[in-house]
């Protein structure tokens, strides 16, 4: 990776490692060039390859057309690097409804963007592994094997659940992992951060997701509908049209986090940490919370439906 960052400038000091990161790891940069946000990418277990090549151009376009994020500075085959941006945490809870409203408009002017993307996403069927997965961990004594054997069924039932609901679209290049620990507060206005997961989507699953995680606490016990409404709203105000209302909101959120419970599950199992991935220790509480968390999820979805317009 020190080849790819001469150029940066010389160094000030040493790159010193930013607190978070739940797939990767990220480092900051000083030099005498400037700050700079350095993210190594964890390419060992992850169920799709990252594509850096349209990412990078997605993220020139959105930059140059004024979205509220860091400057894309790099992007090589392990490694983005953007401009540090100075700006407030948004912690796991519901945002003000003028900050949603101004993240909605985001949306609706990413989502304006003509951009080329040249990959065309495959939905390849969810992984149904979960009485394997139960039983390793509890041979292997994980601290939440218990958890998750009383939830396989559940698991099981999420999973088809997302290979089976239907998604009428349309499909929008968006983000696609809006949620409070990939944005700032700068001068109470949002900006939006870690885009390497950026691709297609269904448009009311990016809503759907991006609404739902910013107007509720870490769980489902304290959702604010009239910051859900915000964002929505404020799509519309950004001349975006919403889609049909459904599950199909969720689906990709609640997708998303039993794919990410899985993967940090087989990490736990391998008993090892990565190189550029998340601590062991993170991994476990990962998927602690995803496997406690999921059913809570699943079941609400009638209730969260109530939410849509």
């Amino acid at each position: 990776m020190k080849g790819d960052l001469a150029h940066l400038g010389s160094p000030t000091g040493p790159m010193t490692r930013v607190e978070g990161g739940f797939g990767n790891r990220t480092y900051r940069l000083d030099t005498d060039q400037g700050s700079f946000a350095v993210k190594e990418l964890n390419l060992l277990d992850r169920r799709s390859p990252y594509r850096l090549d349209d990412v990078f151009r997605f993220e020139q376009a959105a930059f140059a057309a004024g979205i509220p994020m860091p400057e894309p500075v790099l992007a090589s085959h392990d490694t983005l690097v953007h401009r540090w941006v100075e700006g407030e945490k948004v912690p796991e809870a519901a945002v003000s409804t003028a900050y949603a409203f101004e993240l909605g408009e985001v949306l609706a002017r990413l989502h304006a963007l003509d951009v080329e993307w040249t990959h065309v996403a495959s939905q390849d069927p969810t992984p149904r592994d979960w009485p394997e997965l139960a039983r390793r961990a509890a041979l292997t004594g994980q601290p939440w094997a218990d958890e998750l054997a009383r939830n396989v069924e559940k698991l099981l039932a999420i999973a088809g659940f997302v290979d089976d609901c239907p998604r009428p679209g349309p499909l929008v290049l968006t983000h696609r992992d809006i949620h409070p620990w990939n944005l700032l507060a700068r001068e109470g206005r949002p900006v939006v951060l870690d885009w390497e997961l950026s691709g297609t989507l269904d448009l009311g699953s990016e809503l759907g997701s991006t609404a739902l995680s910013v107007s509720k606490d870490r769980g489902f016990d304290a959702i604010e509908p009239d910051t859900f409404s915000a964002v929505l709203d404020g799509y519309v105000a950004g001349g975006g049209t919403l889609p049909p209302s459904g599950p199909h909101w969720f689906v990709f959120m609640i997708g998303g986090w039993l794919g990410h419970t899985r993967r940090n599950a087989l990490r736990c199992l391998a008993g090892v940490d990565v190189v550029a991935g998340p601590d062991l220790a993170m991994s476990h509480e990962v998927v602690h919370d995803g496997v406690r968390g999921l059913p809570e999820f699943y079941a609400r979805l009638p209730q969260l439906e109530s939410l849509l317009p």
